[in-house]
Parts: C-alpha cells; sequence; structure tokens
C-alpha cells in the first residue's frame, strides 16, 4: 500500500464518524434516514382539498355560495308573502307615500307597486342563480367546442378559430354582451343568457385550447400516437380530460362575472320586461326614479349582488391557488 493512500483513507472515516455522530444527535440513524416512506400517494384533487378546507378564504366563499344556492332554492317556500301581489297597494300615494314603509309582516316595507320588498329579494335570487348558471354553462359549452378543435388539429382550424377569439375579445364584454342583446326584437330573460354566454365563449376557448397545446406533447398522448390510436380518441380519452382542470376552476370565476353582467343588462331594460318576476339588476333598475328618498330599494339588491359575486370569485381564487403548482402556498 502506497504512503499517499493511508492519510486518503483515515479521511474518509473520520467523515463518515461525523456523518454516523451528526445522525446519532438527532436520534435517526443513517439506514432510517435512508428508509423510503410506504405510505399512499396523494392525488392532486385530495391534495388539493386538503389545502382548501384550511383556507378561511376559500371557507368563506364557500359558505357563501352554499347559503346563495339554497336560498334560490327555496326562495318560493320561505318568501313571506307571493313576489307578484300587492298588498299594500292602498297605501302607496303618487304624491305623499310614493313607497310604504316597514311595517309589521313587512320588515323591508314595498315598491313603488305595493309588493313586499323583501319576498321579491328572496324570490329574485332564483332568477338571478338560473341566468348566471346557464350563462356560464352556454359559455362553457360554446368554449369547449372551439377551444377543443383549435387544440386538437391546430394549424389553419387552430389561427382561423383563434383570430375569431382575438376579435370578440378585443370587444369590451359588456358592450358585446350589450349589443348582442339589444338585436333581439323583444327583450327577455333567454336575451340576458345568450348575450352572456356569447361573450364567455372566447374566455374558455383560449383557456382550454392552451391546456390542449400543452398535452400534445405529454408522454401518455405520443404513447397512444405511436401505438396507432385514432385522433379522435387521442383527443377525447387523453386530451381534453387531462385539460378540463383550469376550464372548470375558470367557471366559478365566470360565475362570479356572468351574475353582474346579467344585472347590468336586466337594469338597462334588457332583461326580463315582466316585472312580477323579480331579478336583482331588474329590482335596480326600477329604483332609479326613487333611489333620492329612497335608497334602500337600491341598496339592498346592490348588497346582494355584490355579496355572491364576492363569493364565487374567493372560492374560484382559491380553487385556482390550490391547483396551480405556481401559485401553491
Amino acid at each position: 500500500m502506497s504512503s499517499d493512500q493511508s492519510p486518503r483513507r483515515g479521511l474518509g472515516a473520520r467523515r463518515k464518524q461525523r456523518i454516523d455522530d451528526l445522525a446519532a444527535s438527532s436520534g435517526t440513524t443513517v439506514a432510517e434516514a435512508g428508509a423510503i416512506d410506504d405510505s399512499e400517494g396523494v392525488g392532486l384533487i385530495a391534495s388539493a382539498w386538503r389545502r382548501l378546507r384550511r383556507n378561511p378564504i376559500f371557507l368563506l366563499g364557500l359558505a357563501i355560495t352554499i347559503a346563495f344556492v339554497v336560498l334560490a332554492i327555496v326562495a318560493p317556500w320561505i318568501a313571506p308573502h307571493d313576489p307578484a301581489d300587492n298588498p299594500l297597494i292602498d297605501k302607496v300615494s303618487p304624491q305623499s307615500n310614493p313607497i310604504p314603509g316597514p311595517e309589521a309582516g313587512y320588515p323591508l316595507g314595498a315598491d313603488s307597486s305595493g309588493r313586499d320588498f323583501l319576498s321579491r329579494l328572496i324570490v329574485g335570487s332564483r332568477q338571478t342563480l338560473i341566468v348566471g348558471v346557464a350563462a356560464t354553462l352556454g359559455g362553457l359549452s360554446g368554449g369547449l367546442v372551439l377551444g377543443t378543435l383549435a387544440g386538437a388539429f391546430g394549424g389553419v382550424v387552430d389561427a382561423v378559430i383563434m383570430r375569431i377569439v382575438d376579435v370578440m375579445l378585443s370587444i369590451p364584454s359588456l358592450l358585446l354582451a350589450f349589443s348582442i342583446a339589444a338585436i333581439a326584437a323583444r327583450p327577455s330573460q333567454w336575451t340576458v343568457i345568450i348575450a352572456i354566454a356569447t361573450v364567455q365563449v372566447p374566455i374558455f376557448a383560449r383557456l382550454l385550447r392552451g391546456s390542449m397545446l400543452a398535452q400534445r406533447s405529454k408522454d401518455h398522448v405520443l404513447a397512444a400516437r405511436a401505438l396507432g390510436v385514432k385522433r379522435s380518441a387521442i383527443v377525447l380519452r387523453h386530451m381534453l380530460p387531462n385539460s378540463l382542470g383550469p376550464v372548470i376552476v375558470q367557471a366559478t370565476l365566470v360565475l362570479a362575472t356572468a351574475i353582474i353582467d346579467a344585472a347590468a343588462l336586466s337594469y338597462l331594460g334588457l332583461g326580463l320586461p315582466d316585472d312580477r318576476v323579480p331579478e336583482w339588476g331588474q329590482m335596480l333598475g326600477t329604483s332609479e326614479t326613487y333611489f333620492q328618498d329612497h335608497p334602500h330599494l337600491a341598496f339592498y339588491p346592490a348588497l346582494c349582488i355584490i355579496v355572491v359575486a364576492l363569493g364565487f370569485t374567493l372560492m374560484g381564487e382559491s380553487l385556482r391557488e390550490a391547483l396551480d403548482p405556481k401559485s401553491r402556498r
């Protein structure tokens, strides 16, 4: 053995001894430190839920959303009075008392037609939910079709669809929705739904197209192509299901925007013309005449819209942070 190998061997022994001493001081042996935990892995959804259930912002948004949905479902049964009846019409005087104030059985008073204001607020939640959900589902459906075609085929198909999407995105959303709703010969609830859904289509299409393009280079997609799987099967079974996560999260955020846009169109008189069926945006529009002397007619519907939109926004932002690896906390 050469003389220069002995110092090296001694140096290696001293390093090993220091590592053993450090592991012993921490209460863990070297063998235990290198052991692999045999516990089961956690999927993306389960991991996201673990973070979400400890997130107070998500829990607040979820509580607001659940309360709003439950209220909209049971509204006709818990409303104190029929929102179309006008039991206080005898107390309405255009000169002296245009808006009856609160009294027994009518805690928020009545509107200019003598109808119970609280009942109209409660029942109006159902119409607001219907318009918001229907418009979001319509925009999601259209965006799924365009985004899937653009992301699956690419080339000319992708270029044409994306140029159409760019044109739609270049126009302010509320202005585009107003223009579409104004084309209808007669305002209705469906014109509002169609207008808002059309505005939401390019948002979902661009998002899904980006997710689809990212999936095209994944290993499981390349393996399916190498095995000779048909393009339609690759798109529908491998690419599309793995691209829907960001789209579903975006749908919760779009739902808040859809509720606000629906209220804006109804406020401008492009919604349901029959005021016997209450809706929060419609109630805002009818309160404009009496806003100076009776601001509560606008305050309560506006507060309901703000709180519900805030609930969906908080829930959607929390979902996006929990599911996006780049923004996890």
